[in-house]
């Protein structure tokens, strides 16, 4: 009976199959290009990640020895607590920075809202590149604006980009958080414009501020919205790559004593443009991405477990 059922189970999805033919052949192509441009490209990397190759020789299995080497170089561990320090400090002012420009925006507080929506997010849409040679004038140290202020307070000039390499990453959080505050701030205000305005009617009947308002229902009905942006500009820590690697003066190694190396600049440092280790570069690629998981999934367990207990109070 059961192997009648799997046969019966067979013919009828083959049946709807040949039914949907036409419609199947329309998705087709997106399928097929997502195999052979998102799947291969994945599996391919982490097979790879387990053998020694140049690009063009033969290739040669070596099994961990890939990952057990990246975890004993100093560099990377340099790489990652740069990494982490740039986006854990600029995650604070992109958040909540975030957070206040679409409040003050979705309240009305200030004239002229759509303006103010563009120039946020400008530096979204404009080239990094031209980003980051701006930020290099500003940080400069002979000539930088803001050495030029602080000189008017009777400070020395400041060496952000050189010196020992410390005060590299300011450079890097500044451009960091005043580029994805914008983004934040849009994604925000789309959320906030989905909440009802019967919900911030019946708070203003009830006299509560604005800061009552935000606190107590702006943010947690963005709980999801918040989570998300949080992710995302994760991944984008992960990713940066321009930035500090212009502001160092195209230096693969962070400028000095590494102060703004990051794991991308790590990671492209080895393959394919500072050098041909693909195989290392692909285990780096992966560790980037296990942290990426392991960092998403962290935020969905707080954020669920802190609900989890309101819920519990509440009863």
């Amino acid at each position: 009976m059961a192997k009648v059922k799997t046969v019966g189970a067979k013919h009828n999805r083959w049946a709807e199959i040949k039914r949907y033919k036409v419609a199947y052949a329309y998705i087709a192509p997106f399928y097929i290009l997502f195999a052979i441009f998102g799947i291969f490209p994945i599996a391919a990397g982490f097979y790879i990640s387990f053998f020694r190759w140049d690009g063009l020789s033969a290739m040669h299995f070596i099994g961990i020895d890939n990952y057990i080497n990246l975890f004993k170089d100093t560099l990377f561990w340099k790489a990652l607590s740069n990494t982490l320090i740039i986006g854990i400090i600029a995650h604070i002012p992109i958040l909540l920075g975030g957070l206040a420009l679409a409040y003050v925006l979705n309240s009305k507080i200030v004239k002229g809202e759509n303006i103010f929506k563009t120039i946020y997010f400008m530096p979204m849409v404009t080239s990094s590149v031209a980003i980051t040679i701006i930020f290099q004038n500003l940080f400069g140290n002979n000539y930088g604006l803001i050495n030029y202020i602080l000189s008017f307070f009777g400070e020395e000039p400041i060496n952000w980009l050189g010196g020992n390499g410390s005060l590299i990453k300011v450079a890097v959080i500044v451009m960091f958080a005043w580029k994805w505050i914008g983004w934040n701030m849009v994604i925000y205000l789309a959320g906030m414009q989905g909440i009802s305005n019967d919900i911030y009617e019946a708070a203003k009947i009830d006299g509560a501020s604005h800061f009552r308002v935000f606190f107590n229902i702006s943010a947690p009905l963005l709980k999801p919205i918040i989570v998300f942006t949080i992710i995302q500009s994760s991944i984008g820590m992960f990713n940066l790559f321009t930035e500090p690697f212009i502001l160092t003066n195209s230096s693969w190694t962070g400028g000095q004593n590494n102060g703004g190396l990051t794991l991308m600049m790590y990671l492209l440092n080895k393959a394919p443009q500072g050098g041909t280790a693909y195989g290392y570069a692909s285990a780096v690629a992966y560790v980037i991405t296990m942290m990426i998981i392991l960092i998403s999934i962290g935020v969905y367990r707080v954020t669920d477990e802190k609900d989890t207990v309101k819920r519990r109070k509440i009863k």
